[in-house]
């Protein structure tokens, strides 16, 4: 019992720490007092926000896969449903199959930083989306016991909502103004000398 003690004591002295920017989507890998990588990231959405707080990695996968969201493809393969939770109902033929989340570092509950798709904006179901060459590097950084702190909010703003991008409110049709870069129109005129 007392050399699982050490190993996990060990564990909980890495000498790095991540924090987590939810109102600028960015994650810091920080050793000592200085940030030696960042990343941008994907943070919750709204209706799945990234809880705030101050937590540890409590565990490390490198071939994690989503207990609970994936998608549904029908019988030939193709998705059906992209983004899907595990008490959707599967088309006959059709099957439910797992997020991948590769590099996973667990550190609240079931949220966790991984590789993953960012589109811009908060997205995700509540992990931590990186792009996956960061991912490895955070991955290959932390251990076990690794202090992360998130803090911010997640904004919303005319980029993004629950929904993802939102089209740009512009002109309404009926004005018939030109929509993109303005453009000065000059008459051309002979010139006499």
């Amino acid at each position: 019992m007392l050399s699982v003690a050490s190993s996990v004591s060990a564990q909980t002295e890495s000498p790095y720490r991540v924090e987590i920017d939810l109102s600028q989507q960015t994650a810091y890998l920080i050793l000592g007092r200085r940030v030696v990588m960042q990343s941008p990231i994907s943070s919750g959405r709204y209706g799945h926000l990234t809880a705030t707080g101050s937590y540890k990695v409590i565990e490390k996968e490198l071939n994690h896969h989503s207990s609970i969201y994936g998608k549904i493809v029908d019988a030939n393969g193709r998705t059906v449903v992209e983004d899907a939770d595990v008490d959707m109902k599967v088309p006959s033929g059709g099957r439910f199959i797992p997020a991948p989340m590769r590099y996973f570092m667990r550190f609240h509950g079931a949220d966790g930083m991984h590789a993953g798709y960012l589109p811009g904006y908060p997205a995700s179901h509540g992990c931590v989306r990186m792009p996956e060459q960061l991912a490895i590097a955070f991955y290959q950084a932390v251990d076990v016991g690794t202090p992360v702190t998130v803090f911010g909010r997640t904004l919303r703003t005319n980029q993004f909502s629950r929904f993802g991008p939102q089209p740009q409110r512009g002109p309404w049709p009926w004005f018939r103004q030109p929509i993109g870069p303005r453009t000065q129109i000059y008459e051309s005129r002979p010139v006499y000398p």
